[in-house]
């Protein structure tokens, strides 16, 4: 006998799903839950259409998936002959870890994966510099897991640095509702209110030289900043790929309310037309305006040569809806070229932060390059300082308002 069928060994094992052992535990499991939960699940005959729901019940959810309710996928649908779309909810087995060894989940936690566990993510492309470019791929066939918030595509290519590549993933089904439509995130978009004109709170938009320059800590202690000067202080990513690190990272710096574009059933917005994404800046601050806020903090992800990203910059909803920007830099010549870029454009360019403001001189070659103050963390973290910003937003968008004879908003 062969050391693979001797009894017991794990080759005899390895492909049985995780789920199946579960089953006839279930209704101690329920610490488990993700997503489907609805009276009766744990109780009665083991019909496929149970089985069904309590394998959806103990796969893991990513953050991406958040706005599905729950109890809304109820069939996993033959992947044959389908062609999965942007925002298509996936059920999928994680076959071998690389870069994404852990997932985001719409609790907030992150999960640590192993092989042969089942996810349910959502298509989606991706646009990461130091990660990873990928694609929907065009059939259900293998792919991979390009981002921790639960990102399924095909990666085309990436950072050296990624070393392991990127975790592989293969397609169980798309998940469909009780008529067995495929589920995709726009069918759950939240239903967000228009601003009646009371509350014109002045928007300050962070933009970043490059991934990970520092964009998100300058929005969070940006706002930690304006909290600090007494004001209510809302959030929105405008642009990305679906992740939970900044939405936590936000809500916990104080923000309210915090939202991104997944609440608008994008999984990222990377090869998103352009007139979609202007879109997503006016919905998303019209709906932070109507709730009484004083100061709005966006974020437009990537650098400033990321196609999404510079044509919204250049846009006349971008100009009319920001009062300044706030660049992030990796490096001092990173500022000047981004200033300089930025400078050819309509909003204007307040001060400068991120990544640099950890080496000094990099700090003092800025100021002398561009005459614009560079703010470190804590100072961003200043009433004084992030007021002052607010101040020549809102200085900014006064003007432009007297210049057009309008409301200074599209």
């Amino acid at each position: 006998m062969s050391e693979k069928d001797r009894p017991g060994h794990p080759a005899t094992t390895e492909r049985e799903p995780a789920y199946l052992k579960l089953l006839k535990d279930f209704p101690s499991s329920d610490s488990l839950d993700m997503r489907p939960t609805e009276l009766g699940l744990s109780s009665g005959p083991m019909d496929d259409q149970r089985k069904t729901r309590v394998r959806l019940r103990l796969a893991s959810w990513a953050f991406t998936t958040r706005r599905v309710p729950p109890g809304a996928a109820t069939t996993i649908l033959d992947p044959a002959g389908r062609t999965p779309e942007v925002g298509d909810v996936v059920l999928a087995r994680v076959d071998a870890l690389g870069h994404h060894q852990a997932l985001q989940l719409i609790s907030g936690r992150r999960r640590h994966l192993f092989p042969g566990d089942e996810v349910v993510v959502a298509y989606g492309n991706r646009y990461a510099s130091s990660q990873f470019e990928s694609f929907v791929p065009e059939s259900m066939g293998p792919c991979h897991l390009v981002a921790g918030g639960g990102i399924a595509s095909r990666a085309a290519n990436w950072h050296a640095s990624v070393s392991r590549g990127p975790t592989e993933i293969t397609p169980i089904g798309l998940l469909g509702d009780s008529s067995g439509k495929p589920i995709n995130l726009r069918d759950y978009a939240m239903e967000l209110k228009q601003t009646d004109g009371r509350f014109s709170p002045t928007v300050l938009a962070v933009i970043g030289t490059s991934m990970d320059s520092g964009k998100t800590q300058t929005c969070v202690y940006l706002t930690r900043g304006l909290i600090a000067a007494g004001l209510r202080v809302g959030y929105a990513k405008i642009t990305g790929t679906g992740a939970g690190g900044d939405y936590w990272w936000l809500r916990d710096a104080g923000a309210d309310p915090v939202l991104d574009f997944t609440d608008l059933g994008l999984p990222s917005t990377y090869l998103t037309p352009a007139d979609e994404v202007q879109k997503a800046l006016t919905l998303l601050t019209d709906h932070i305006a109507a709730q009484g806020v004083d100061a709005i903090v966006i974020e437009i992800a990537d650098g400033v040569l990321q196609a999404e990203t510079a044509e919204l910059l250049s846009s006349d909803t971008f100009a009319k809806r920001v009062g300044g920007i706030v660049l992030a830099a990796g490096d001092s010549m990173g500022a000047l070229a981004g200033v300089s870029w930025l400078q050819q454009r309509r909003t204007p360019v307040l001060a400068l932060s991120g990544v640099l403001t950890a080496a000094p001189l990099q700090v003092a070659e800025t100021f002398a390059a561009t005459g614009l103050p560079c703010y470190n963390r804590p100072e961003l973290a200043t009433a004084s300082n992030a007021m002052d910003l607010l101040g020549q937003a809102q200085r900014h968008i006064a003007t432009t308002k007297v210049a057009s004879g309008g409301s200074g908003r599209d």
